[in-house]
């Protein structure tokens, strides 16, 4: 049996892809911005094989269903909140990366006492803490995706997915102060979020971990071994 299947969970307003994993302390796991819970599988089935691991598409996402007029980080953390009621889930720990660690944000801000343990990789409350280089990129590729709308094919989805990264998440500074959680934030050394942002994440958040990974990108961290064990020592403690 495949073990990486994957199921569904219905909700009022989508009906939740994921894949789970493993025994143990639950391990949610949290994708990046037009990626799906496949980036995962090597969490689920290797790195964290002695967690029950439960990678969820985000709506708008990989196998999620759902009808939207647009995406927004808050909607994506309440659909992860809905998702652990549903299922029972007490407690749980917490992977995001990328847009990922954006909802991780958020449910560090509204259910610290479920999200036990929150590991947010790359994440940024405000546009302005993406490079100009990869905001550039952002809205050259959502310039080609408006002019294949126009052309017939059916973009929205996409372009709501890109808009996602051309505006500020709904977090303030009051709001990361206010933020109760036992937190770590993984950046990369050659990452898409500019390293003053994170730092600033940092000094606005209590008591936040936070910690450069060397030799790696925006798009790589979550692989590199480095923060793999970085995670697994701030699960320990």
């Amino acid at each position: 049996m495949d073990k990486l299947a994957t199921e569904y969970l219905t909700l009022p307003d989508i009906k939740l892809a994921y894949r789970q994993y493993g025994e143990g302390t639950p391990l949610i796991l949290l994708h990046g911005n037009s990626e799906s819970k496949n980036i995962f599988k090597h969490y689920q089935i290797g790195h964290f094989k002695d967690y029950h691991t439960i990678a969820i598409d985000s709506r708008g996402h990989g196998e999620s269903i759902s009808d939207d007029d647009a995406y927004s980080i808050d909607q994506y953390s309440d659909d992860v909140i809905a998702f652990c009621k549903a299922k029972g889930i007490e407690q749980a720990y917490v992977i995001g990366y990328s847009d990922g660690g954006n909802i991780c944000l958020f449910l560090a801000k509204k259910a610290p006492q479920i999200f036990t343990k929150i590991v947010a990789i790359s994440p940024n409350y405000l546009v302005s803490g993406t490079t100009d280089g990869a905001l550039k990129l952002i809205k050259n590729i959502t310039k080609i995706f408006r002019i294949l709308g126009k052309l017939g094919f059916n973009t929205n989805k996409y372009l709501m997915r890109f808009q996602l990264m051309l505006e500020d998440i709904g977090l303030s500074d009051e709001d990361l102060k206010s933020i109760n959680a036992s937190m770590m934030i993984l950046y990369a050394e050659k990452d898409l979020i500019k390293e003053d942002h994170i730092l600033q994440m940092g000094r606005l958040i209590p008591n936040v971990r936070v910690q450069k990974i060397a030799d790696c990108s925006h798009i790589t961290i979550y692989q590199k071994p480095d923060a793999i064990e970085a995670i697994k020592r701030f699960f320990a403690d």
